[in-house]
């Protein structure tokens, strides 16, 4: 296993975050392609996670904010064939690392209800009501790094 990290919106990682996203969020879940690919892609540093064959199977990107002292996870996906695994968890945990390196204070994330466990598990709490995106129920979670 292995894990890519690229803000270029030309590279191959890139291109693979993209291939996951339109099969787990566009296909699988319906969600719409302009909602899917938005104005931030090249404000973000995307992460692909890479199966010991070399196949892309699970992705995220992190949106710093202005001021550099927080983080917002987006677009955290795994194909399903590689679900159950702990890949997502390897994942996260190497997002959360590169978080505390660049000194971040928080990262905050939307989690669809479904997948709201899954992050408690690695010490994210609600701190908002339920809500829609994309047709789907989400609450707002937070992890603090300091």
């Amino acid at each position: 296993m292995i894990i890519k990290q690229t803000r270029n919106t030309l590279s191959d990682t890139y291109l693979d975050a993209l291939k996951i996203r339109q099969i787990v969020f566009v296909k699988g879940q319906g969600v719409p392609q302009s909602l899917e690919i938005d104005e931030n892609e090249a404000h973000c540093l995307h992460f692909v996670l890479y199966d010991d064959n070399v196949k892309a199977v699970a992705t995220c990107r992190i949106l710093p904010s202005k001021d550099l002292t927080s983080a917002t996870l987006q677009r955290m996906a795994v194909l399903s064939d590689y679900r159950g695994q702990s890949l997502g968890k390897q994942l996260l945990q190497q997002v959360i690392s590169f978080c505390q390196e660049q000194n971040f204070q928080k990262i905050t994330l939307h989690a669809q209800l479904t997948a709201e466990g899954f992050y408690r598990k690695i010490g994210f709490l609600p701190c908002g009501d339920i809500f829609e995106e994309a047709g789907i129920k989400h609450v707002t979670m937070e992890k603090g790094l300091v």
